[in-house]
């Protein structure tokens, strides 16, 4: 059978900079490349107003987190909110649940593996982090399964 590594850690950025990853990198050097155009084309006073308020969205955008989230997914999802209609109105009569015939459930039997216990999760976890190199005890072969089945 094929191993396959599983990834971890999907959800934390490469660092490029000391703590600074590619995204907040490139925001901050978005921001510094409209600062300076500011710079060239306007005069001190405005140079100096815009400059802050585009430090600050910059910070915000590469910095902030929301619930864990980066901060332009709490923007993408405040517009939705705003884009979205406020008021619901349901319509009793586009539901037709009444002339739906129950439907029976059929449930199986299904048998629990008694055998799995502390010992044995730990040995799968650690068979799982060395992404197969230790193969822990053979208690799976087919010699042990034969034995299992007999003695039950």
């Amino acid at each position: 059978m094929q191993q396959f590594t599983v990834p971890q850690f999907i959800d934390v950025e490469s660092k490029i900079i000391g703590p600074i990853t590619t995204r907040q990198f490139l925001i901050l050097l978005g921001s510094a490349m409209i600062i300076f155009l500011n710079f060239k084309l306007f005069d001190f006073s405005l140079f100096l107003t815009l400059s802050i308020i585009i430090f600050i969205i910059a910070v915000a955008f590469a910095f902030v987190k929301i619930n864990g989230r980066p901060f332009h997914f709490f923007v993408l999802n405040v517009t939705q909110t705003w884009r979205r209609p406020n008021i619901r109105v349901w319509n009793h009569r586009a539901s037709d649940f009444m002339d739906k015939e129950p439907v029976e459930i059929k449930y199986e039997h299904t048998e629990i593996n008694k055998q799995l216990n502390a010992a044995r999760l730990a040995e799968l976890s650690l068979v799982i982090d060395t992404q197969g190199r230790y193969r822990g005890e053979e208690k799976d072969s087919p010699e042990n399964l034969q034995n299992i089945a007999e003695t039950k």
